[in-house]
């Protein structure tokens, strides 16, 4: 006698079949929160919360010794500054060495990256030398050009001693302080346009030159068509970083200048530092600093008005 027993799978209830699939869609819908949230708390704690508490602090009348114990003034900080010669001048400072600084740059860092973007022998060894002022630290680099500009013994007087020229206080007169900077600034930043470019242009497909080539388009016709085009975004986006980053740049024009001769280099950020810790008013160097802001939103506002035309165009 032959026993049959047939054995039936134990029933699955729907809800567990769905608990599976539930759990995968709440993974995907929660996993980019969980990705950026770290990158996230670190702007809230260590950004957008310090500049809260600098706007609150351009609102009081708040003395360097006693941090804690300022007093409300309202409006009085930016309505003296407003009303300031100083402050203008501070403007002016920061708008003509961050248009110099970001125009140099980015034009020698850009021509640069053309040049040694061709094939020719040596190259590696000549991209890492020009690339070694950007990993100079800053200070060091200060030195270096305070030592070059020295006005008995520095190199460049020695230079133009050659060419017959007299010494010149390159960092002691209103006439050569901007320049000066502004010439160790493009000195220090130039590296890094040029790798930035130069990724850009290593990215451009040969064969659109070699279509050009087969076109018979010369030199300049292959930029206009092929190169140009192709690096513009890069060069647009490095723009817009350099003029942020020379707005606020403190370390090569305090170390080489101090902000003189004369307050020929007394820029925003300079003039928020001497408020601070010379007047020992940290209420009004708040209100320069949130000044200076606004000063970078609106350079921010602008490059993204014209990527909007420009996409505009292209479409």
């Amino acid at each position: 006698m032959t026993l049959r027993t047939s054995i039936s799978p134990p029933a699955v209830a729907p809800t567990q079949i769905q608990d599976a699939p539930s759990k995968h869609h709440m993974w995907q819908r929660i996993s980019p929160y969980i990705y950026i949230g770290p990158a996230v708390i670190y702007l809230i704690i260590f950004m957008i919360i310090p500049v809260v508490q600098g706007i609150q602090l351009s609102f009081t009348k708040t003395p360097l010794v006693r941090p804690d114990g300022g007093t409300g003034v309202g409006l009085e900080n930016y309505s003296r500054l407003l009303s300031s010669p100083q402050f203008y001048n501070s403007l002016g400072a920061t708008i003509l060495y961050t248009a110099a600084t970001v125009i140099f740059a980015v034009a020698i860092g850009a021509g640069s990256a053309l040049l040694l973007n061709q094939a020719f022998k040596g190259r590696t060894i000549v991209r890492a030398i020009i690339t070694l002022p950007w990993a100079v630290p800053t200070v060091a680099t200060a030195l270096i050009f305070s030592w070059i500009f020295n006005r008995s013994d520095g190199v460049l007087n020695e230079v133009v001693g050659v060419l017959g020229v007299g010494q010149q206080g390159w960092l002691v007169d209103p006439k050569y302080g901007m320049a000066a900077v502004v010439l160790t600034s493009v000195w220090k930043v130039m590296p890094l346009v040029m790798l930035v470019v130069l990724a850009s242009l290593q990215s451009i497909p040969s064969e659109l030159y070699e279509a050009t080539r087969m076109d018979g388009a010369g030199a300049l016709e292959t930029f206009k068509a092929v190169t140009w085009p192709h690096i513009a975004p890069t060069v647009r986006v490095v723009t817009l970083l350099m003029t942020i980053w020379s707005i606020r740049r403190f370390e090569i024009i305090y170390l080489l200048t101090g902000g003189g001769p004369v307050d020929s280099t007394n820029t925003l950020v300079v003039n928020v530092y001497r408020q601070a810790f010379s007047n020992q008013e940290l209420g009004r160097a708040a209100a320069i600093g949130a000044l200076g802001l606004v000063l970078s939103l609106l350079v921010t506002v602008v490059y993204f008005m014209m990527e909007r035309r420009n996409a505009g165009k292209e479409a």
